[in-house]
Formats: C-alpha cells, structure tokens, sequence
C-alpha cells in the first residue's frame, strides 16, 4: 500500500475534559503550564485521516476543537481534505461541547456528519444549545449501535462499545476504528475494567494499539479525598491488571485522557519512567498511528 491508501490515526489531545491546566488551579502542579504554555494539554480527541479518500474524522468534539481542527488542518489541509464526521463518546464537557463551533455563531457547517448512540443523539435533538444545530442543519445525526460496524469506506469501519460510566445524559461508548491493516480501540472513560461485561485484556489482544482511560495515576491523586469510589481505572490499577500480558501486548497500550493531577502530564515524571517500565506507554499530542 502506498502513501496514497494510508489511513493514520492522530492524536489531537491527552487531557481530561477541563484541559491541563485546569480552570480555577493555581497548586504547584498546574502552575508550571499557566506560566509557559508549551506545557498546557488539550482535552483528549483523536483524529483519522483518509489520504485516498482525502477526508478526515474526528473523535470527540472537545472545548478545545478550534485549536484541535488547525492542528489537524496542518496535517491534512481543508482544502484537499474534507471533515466527513464527527464520532461522540458521551455527554460529558469535554467530548461533545465543541459542537458548538459548527453552530451559526461560529463556522455554521452544513450537514456536518456527527455519529452518536441513540440517548446521544436525542439529547442533542431535545436540549438548547445544541437541537439549533440540527435545527439548523448544522449537523446532521448519524445513528450507530452497540457493536454494530459504521463503514466508512473499503478501509475503515468504526465499531461503537458500550463501556460503564456516569450516564447522566447519555450512554458511553468506546470505539474500535478498523483501518486497512491495523485496528485502534480508544476508551478515554469508564467507570472500572472490573464493571464491564468484556475483559480488557482479552480486547487488547484482538486489536494493534488501545488507547485507554488513565484520568488518575493512583489513589491519593486528589487531596482529602479516598478515591476508591472513583469512577475510573486508575493507571496503577490497570497496569497491574494487565501485568500479565506479554511484552508485545503490553506495547499496544496508550495511556490517556490524564487529569490535571495526572504526574503522567510532566515531562520525565517518576509516573512517565514507572509505565515505561513496565511496558506501556503513554499518549503525547501529535502522535501518529498508522492503521
């Protein structure tokens, strides 16, 4: 396959939804990014490019989609490369917000193709902001299900998996993004590997690379507060659920999503040495899969 049939996966942002630093955080920890912003993080989204096809998707419409959408611009220009959809997680700030942006105040996109669950798409169709945008043809609601593959064209297919998590106003899902030689699962939420009715390890040894939720590195990250009832894997949890694995599966995991708190977001941390250590590895913005 030449450059022309690549399908590439692009990592756009490794934050949690409220971006690093964190609004209202001014703790030794967040101070360094306020004072030089080549430290600051976006929230977590990925983009997949298609060079045959010459269209991009992206996945997650974060608060940071304007910087994420030119960062992706210089990757794969607007002029040659058409943004063909939009795949949405869950209703929770930092996956969905950026909508907003395709809105008549802003680019006032056209039929923008924006894939989500079922209790996704009617709380965007039934809630203001947002139902102005389908209202208004903004966008465009595709509808996905459980398990079920979305081709995309004949090298890439995007397979929605429900994941447990806080689902105030919609289910959460992950997704396997099914390239022409390589297959990518992205979880950036779930409650506890432990809740799901499918075994994460299992998962990762049917796909090339996993992209997995690592909001918080240990217990203790947040202060005055037992986070044993947190719901998300915390990466000290996961690596040890996973320590099993061989060497070669191990490689495939890609912590992300960090919380303002995560030591994985500084450079060199003792955080960032112990999961090199022990196999993994952890996402940086601009990183290229090929797929």
């Amino acid at each position: 396959s030449g450059p022309q049939s690549r399908v590439q996966l692009i990592i756009l942002g490794v934050a949690q939804d409220a971006g690093y630093p964190q609004a209202g955080c001014y703790k030794p920890h967040c101070m360094p990014a306020w004072r030089d912003p080549s430290k600051q993080r976006l929230a977590t989204s990925l983009a997949v490019i298609e060079h045959q096809n010459k269209v991009k998707y992206l996945f997650e419409a974060t608060p940071d989609i304007k910087t994420q959408l030119f960062r992706l611009h210089e990757i794969a220009p607007d002029e040659q490369y058409s943004l063909a959809g939009v795949f949405l997680t869950h209703a929770h700030m930092g996956h969905y917000t950026g909508l907003m942006h395709f809105g008549r105040e802003a680019m006032g996109s056209q039929n923008l193709p924006v894939y989500a669950m079922p209790k996704m798409s009617s709380f965007l169709t039934n809630n203001g902001p947002w139902q102005q945008l389908v209202k208004l043809g903004n966008i465009k609601l595709k509808p996905l299900a459980d398990g079920q593959p979305t081709k995309l064209s004949a090298q890439l297919s995007v397979v929605p998996v429900k994941v447990p998590h806080r689902d105030e106003y919609s289910e959460t899902v992950g997704y396997k993004i099914i390239g022409p030689n390589k297959t990518a699962l992205f979880i950036p939420d779930i409650d506890k590997w432990q809740k799901w009715k499918l075994s994460i390890a299992e998962q990762i040894k049917q796909v090339d690379f996993a992209l997995l939720d690592a909001t918080f590195f240990a217990n203790g990250e947040l202060p005055n507060r037992d986070m044993s009832e947190v719901p998300h894997p915390f990466v000290e949890e996961s690596m040890q659920l996973l320590n099993t694995l061989s060497d070669e599966q191990k490689a495939k995991v890609i912590f992300i999503h960090f919380n303002h708190s995560n030591p994985l977001l500084i450079e060199n941390s003792h955080a960032q040495q112990q999961v090199r250590k022990n196999g993994f590895s952890f996402a940086n913005e601009g990183m290229m899969l090929d797929l």
